[in-house]
This record gives structure tokens, sequence and C-alpha cells, in this order.
């Protein structure tokens, strides 16, 4: 059994309620938009981060970061990527390929905006963390932590930080 830590556009913000989540978690995995480097070597001091980069982000956090980050975890396949849409509108770059061969959960980022959607049609679960971050229109910030047992995906929680200032 693993304790995941789902988070998203930090754009250079960590601070200790966030830190917090990340000491309850066995890994945590960040969907893009990270900003400053700073945010996922403080990550990965504390726990094992699988991650990806987001639109904002520059040439050092590409450097370290894939665009798809795909891996299985116990049972679970995992596709993460910071652009990739929702179910019935999945963006063009990865709409041939996420038909072709479904995670069990798909991940993305870049909107700001909270989702869990599950879609009936490809059988996979899409989580959309929100932002975690200060920076952008969201009022809350956001994040999103569940296990995997097996091949389950269990006890799923939105966790809700401040409201952003």
């Amino acid at each position: 059994m693993k304790r995941i830590l789902l988070l998203s556009d930090t754009h250079s913000f960590i601070d200790p309620q966030i830190i917090k989540y990340i000491r309850q978690a066995d890994e945590v995995w960040h969907a893009g938009d990270v900003g400053n480097i700073e945010v996922t070597d403080t990550i990965q001091k504390l726990k094992p981060l699988r991650a990806v980069y987001g639109n904002i982000d520059n040439n050092v956090v590409r450097a370290e970061f894939p665009l798809d980050n795909k891996f299985t975890v116990e049972n679970v396949s995992v596709w993460i990527t910071h652009i990739g849409g929702y179910p019935k509108r999945y963006d063009n770059r990865i709409r041939e390929a996420i038909h072709k061969d479904p995670p069990t959960i798909f991940i993305s980022g870049h909107s700001h905006i909270l989702k869990v959607m599950f879609d009936k049609k490809l059988n996979l679960l899409h989580l959309n963390p929100g932002a975690a971050g200060k920076h952008g229109f969201h009022q809350v910030r956001t994040m999103l932590r569940f296990e995997i047992n097996k091949d389950k995906i269990e006890n799923l929680e939105i966790i809700e930080l401040e409201k952003r200032t």
C-alpha cells in the first residue's frame, strides 16, 4: 500500500502546510508548473517524487522532469502530464494515445481547477489536484491524497488549504 500526495501548479511556492502533508505521504506526485526547482528539491529531501514539467517551467525544471511521466505503482498504471484535458475533452496531443492505451489513473494540472472524474468510456480515473501555489485565479489552494492498495485506489481525499491571498 502506498499513500500518495498529488499536487500541481505550485508556481515556485511551498510552505509548511504543504510540507506537513508531504511528510504524511509515501510518495509525492507533481503535475507540473513547478516554478522554481527549489520546490521539487525541497520535496525530494523529504519523500520520493514523480513529476512533470509544465508550461511555465524553465529549462532547469524541464531538464529534471519529463513532459509525460508513465509508471506503475502496485498494480495501477499512471500517466501524469501537465496539459492533458479531462474526459470527453482530452488535449489533442494525448487524445490518440490515451484511447489506445488508457492508464488506470490519468493526472493533469494546468487549469487550477480541482477535478475528480471517472471516464466510463476509457475506464480510467482522471485527477486534477487544482493548484497548491498562490499564483493564478483559483480562490482556494488544493491538493489530493489517496492510497493505492494493489489494484485499488482508496481513501481519496481533497485537501483544501487556506484561501489564497
